[in-house]
């Protein structure tokens, strides 16, 4: 019987540095939202925005798109709820009653001063890098998560 020589360790994948890459960008957005003091966290401005360039979500749809289950989401959604960023009203979508997720005045202006706290210290990244290999990382990633999500199974 033969034995079978892996090709490539994980840790060599382009897996495991997209993996590794994505800890180093939460640890940065979660260490700049606590330096600049906006008074919500990552996850949650992260939220905000999805609500905000996207109407009519209810929670499963933002579960969706942020890739988390429910359960988390709705402790996210309550979170910003009790902090009056965002409000849920019900509707009915395809038929069924669901909370239609809607931000608050005080919740767009809460993204608003979040962003341009941390918009200078993301540029600032951002210009140490070429716009154009950027434009390439971004359409390569866009691509691979078509790939990737084609071949799994997301049941949120």
């Amino acid at each position: 019987m033969g034995t079978i020589i892996l090709q490539e360790h994980y840790t060599d994948t382009l897996f495991y540095q997209i993996e590794l890459t994505a800890k180093y960008c939460k640890l940065l957005g979660t260490q700049v939202f606590e330096q600049y003091n906006t008074g919500i966290s990552l996850e949650e401005y992260t939220v905000l925005d999805t609500v905000i360039s996207q109407a009519d979500l209810c929670q499963r749809d933002l579960a969706k798109l942020i890739l988390k289950d429910r359960a988390n989401t709705g402790k996210l959604l309550d979170g910003l709820e009790k902090k009056g960023l965002i409000v849920r009203k019900l509707s009915v979508k395809n038929n069924r009653p669901v909370k239609i997720i809607e931000i608050t005045s005080e919740g767009r202006k809460k993204t608003e001063e979040a962003a341009k706290k941390i918009s200078p210290h993301y540029h600032n990244i951002k210009n140490k890098i070429d716009n154009s290999n950027i434009a390439k990382v971004g359409d390569l990633l866009r691509d691979l998560r078509k790939v990737l999500n084609d071949s799994l199974k997301i049941q949120i």
